[in-house]
């Protein structure tokens, strides 16, 4: 058990060190929790790679989130893409969110959590295919962002062939540039997404014209992990001025859908105050629309799960090649893939931190027979010696969902830290589970 603690503050909200013991933290060593529970007793029990989430700090961002856009109607779509567990999609349905899928599979997982869910489901995404279409059609989702003329006529077609009525809007492309990784950018006329803003107007023409189409607002999205709330003021202005150009055409407009994309900070202590962060992100939103009398729909993804989860493993070598050295963990990029694709900063911390350690300039690197197999590069850490545990931070979006096989690698398992209670959420796969759909059925001659 974990007697008295003294808390040191680590990452906040969830993540800390505490004393283990009765001494104060720097009279002895302190360990990494995930609320209550220390995350080297999760890793002796379920082993590592072990991703680790904290459902607390996920209620606490999402409301933060709702609260400061209580000025104006809104439903918050919880974008599933940046984390599709089961258990944290029904921890988000039991307070009230709403979802963004971008898949019938994401879909599918809504549909498993609660059927009634499905009413307030947008589905975006540039690829819907007929069958996902249909699929979402049945369920009596709440809106279809349509992102081409040809997948505006595919949804009319589909909805006439199922007697049913397809609420849409379409995604426009506002043409407004954001600093973040070109990879994550959606805004700008040469990115796949959305349709140049100057074109929608015909094309809701062409909706209106369609038994089987109910026109129901504008979607926009320009982007992931944008910081600065400038561009989403902007982006709002040109869909303000499209919404009332569109009501002069005679369309009703109930629904502006914003998108996501509020950014989170990975580097440093993480220490930000996220319900300031929020309602400054509202404001920049809600500003442009004053007066118009919509509905906004919200799809926040890595800001409400990204620091609620940390990927911990354990260092299996130390070794070092002329002047660089390097930390070989067991984790790899198969697991966390977003240092390699984005080279993306994650802090990494020791799960157990001492009173007085050393630090040295190592490479973090995985297993995989990949160059790019790396959490970090002449990163500054705590000393840290071949069997110890290590956290990587802020890894509850964009981590288990991006996860591979590669090298046939098994995938993490998944752990939901509520208070002092820990659950499984997801097995760890097995090389039977690998290898299971390759395997040759036996026939009876």
């Amino acid at each position: 058990m974990t007697a008295a603690v003294t808390e040191r503050p680590g990452r906040a909200p969830a993540f800390c060190y505490r004393a283990l013991g009765k001494r104060a933290l720097g009279e002895s060593d302190a360990v990494l929790h995930c609320d209550q529970v220390p995350l080297s007793r999760l890793a002796e029990r379920f082993g590592t790679p072990l991703y680790v989430y904290s459902a607390s700090t996920i209620r606490e961002r999402l409301r933060a989130f709702d609260q400061a856009f209580d000025p104006a109607p809104h439903t918050v779509c919880y974008s599933v893409k940046a984390n599709s567990n089961l258990s944290i999609l029904r921890l988000l349905t039991r307070e009230g969110c709403g979802f963004d899928v971008v898949s019938g599979g994401e879909l599918e997982r809504v549909l498993r959590v609660d059927r009634r869910a499905a009413g307030k489901v947008v589905f975006s995404g540039v690829g819907k295919t007929s069958v996902e279409i249909g699929m979402a059609l049945q369920a009596g989702i709440l809106l279809f962002n349509v992102e081409s003329q040809s997948e505006l006529q595919v949804l009319g077609e589909c909805a006439a062939r199922l007697k049913k009525t397809a609420r849409m809007a379409l995604r426009v492309n506002p043409d407004v540039p954001a600093d973040t990784h070109p990879y994550i950018s959606t805004g700008l006329h040469q990115h796949k997404f959305g349709i140049p803003i100057e074109q929608a107007r015909a094309l809701y023409r062409q909706a209106a014209k369609h038994k089987s189409l109910k026109v129901s607002g504008v979607s926009v999205h320009i982007g992931s992990q944008i910081a600065d709330v400038t561009p989403f003021s902007a982006t709002m202005e040109r869909v303000a001025d499209l919404v009332r150009a569109l009501r002069i055409d005679g369309h009703t407009v109930d629904y502006v859908d914003a998108g996501g994309g509020l950014g989170i900070p990975y580097e440093g202590d993480g220490q930000s105050d996220f319900a300031a962060c929020a309602r400054k992100y509202a404001r920049a939103l809600l500003g442009p629309l004053r007066g118009l009398r919509v509905h906004l729909l919200l799809e926040p993804g890595r800001s409400i799960v990204g620091p609620a989860g940390t990927l911990l493993t354990r260092v299996l070598y130390r070794k070092t090649n002329g002047h660089k050295r390097f930390l070989v963990v067991d984790a790899a990029m198969n697991d966390l893939i977003r240092p390699s694709l984005y080279k993306a900063h994650h802090e990494i911390v020791p799960v157990r931190a001492h009173a007085a350690s050393a630090k040295e300039t190592v490479d973090v690197v995985g297993p995989i027979c990949e160059t790019g197999d790396f959490f970090a590069r002449d990163r500054e850490l705590p000393l840290a010696e071949e069997g110890d545990l290590l956290a990587i931070l802020d890894a509850g979006a964009y981590g288990m969902v991006l996860a591979s096989n590669y090298n046939t690698r098994p995938r993490p398992a998944e752990i939901l830290v509520d208070g002092d209670s820990t659950k499984l959420i997801r097995r760890r796969e097995t090389l039977t589970d690998l290898m299971g759909p390759e395997a040759p059925r036996s026939r009876r001659a």
